[in-house]
């Protein structure tokens, strides 16, 4: 193989190919032409973004800010019926539902019949009262005679005190009859007509004691109730209670007479307003809470127990550490802000927050006072350093 030394080719050349040679040797590698960035620079960390300066115009960057502020922090509650207003009326005697006359959630006024019954035990007392009323007319009838025969000498006075005496024995035993019947649901109109008449009447009816409004019904027609069962269960929801269970972590400053608001889930938008008029002493082993309430007057029947509320307690006025809103991002379930690491450079930043005042949040851990972030924008800018961060992986 023959080789060919350098200066034996250049020598073949022409001088104006030999020239343009030389030249293209002492030049280095293209270089492209520059272009404008239109992109924020992405950084080596991915959770840190260089932004630019078109950027970051459109930020607004600070601390987070002492306030002086009135902590509340809200608690899912309900409405539930007063229970002081509560009436359970039960069946008076044992026996069978003949008649139910009222539906859960029907108004009913007090002495208006809610069911009747059918009782053999009515029966039996009633038939009592008939026996000793007999009894009686047949005494009056002795004492009668007795003393007709004591005038007459007939007989002596000791054989007219023991019939005046069985009288008055029989006197009592219709007294007792007369108020058992009465317990027995009987009113004194219907054992006077029983006493005029001598017709057993087996069918009692059941009376609402109170006005209101009828939360349960317990019996159905047909149903063998005994003495005492409950039949009904009336309240009267002219005022009723909104009631929250609060964890118990959150019940240190939580007392009687503590300002609080609420608001109905059916009614958004209106607050109202009172105070705590009950606090348990007890704490709910399976919940962790404590249970809270305020009064609330209810004349127009607006608020209905069951229906979902919240209660926004009060507490006093404190110092409080506060970022905006837009301050903060979401991700993989938790909060973070964009901090300053280096002018221009921003990461992203756990913290840990509290309680919610109109836009703005407490802020209780993840940075050191003065420590600059991004107030306004974080967002925008995290988007696109997610963004940024994506296209350097590829």
């Amino acid at each position: 193989m023959v080789l060919i030394s350098k200066a034996r080719l250049i020598s073949r050349f022409s001088p104006l190919l030999l020239a343009l040679y030389l030249l293209n040797c002492n030049q280095g590698p293209a270089t492209p032409p520059k272009t404008a960035e239109t992109v924020p620079r992405p950084a080596n960390n991915p959770r840190e973004i260089t932004i630019s300066p078109e950027i970051a115009r459109q930020i607004r960057v600070g601390a987070a800010t002492w306030k002086d502020v009135v902590g509340s922090f809200r608690v899912p509650g309900r409405v539930e019926a007063d229970e002081r207003r509560i009436t359970r009326v039960s069946a008076p005697v044992g026996g069978r539902v003949a008649e139910l006359l009222f539906q859960p959630g029907e108004t009913v006024k007090k002495g208006q019949i809610l069911a009747v019954l059918r009782s053999a035990e009515l029966s039996e007392a009633q038939s009592q009262l008939l026996k000793a009323l007999t009894q009686q007319q047949y005494g009056q009838r002795a004492v009668g005679r007795a003393q007709q025969l004591l005038d007459a000498g007939v007989i002596g006075s000791a054989e007219l005190q023991r019939r005046q005496t069985e009288l008055t024995q029989t006197n009592g035993e219709i007294s007792g009859f007369q108020d058992h019947l009465k317990l027995l649901g009987m009113t004194d109109q219907a054992i006077r007509t029983l006493e005029t008449t001598r017709t057993l009447n087996a069918q009692i009816s059941v009376l609402a004691s109170e006005e209101g409004t009828v939360m349960e019904r317990k019996v159905t027609p047909g149903q063998i109730v005994q003495s005492a069962d409950t039949l009904f269960v009336l309240a009267d929801l002219s005022s009723v209670w909104i009631i929250a269970d609060v964890p118990e972590q959150a019940t240190a400053g939580l007392a009687v007479g503590k300002t609080a608001e609420a608001e109905v889930a059916a009614y958004p938008g209106k607050l109202i307003r009172g105070r705590i008029s009950f606090v348990s002493a007890l704490v709910n082993p399976e919940t962790r809470t404590v249970q809270a309430r305020m009064d609330v007057g209810n004349a127009d029947r607006r608020y209905k127990p069951a229906m979902l509320a919240n209660m926004v307690l009060k507490e006093g006025a404190k110092a409080q550490r506060l970022v905006p809103g837009t301050a903060l991002v979401r991700e993989d379930d938790k909060d973070f802000v964009l901090a300053e690491v280096r002018p221009g450079t921003f990461a992203l930043r756990a913290v840990t927050l509290e309680g919610e005042f109109d836009t703005w949040r407490v802020l209780t851990g993840g940075l050191q006072d003065g420590e600059k972030i991004i107030l306004d924008g974080a967002f925008h800018v995290n988007n696109e350093r997610k963004r940024t961060a994506l296209l350097g992986s590829q």
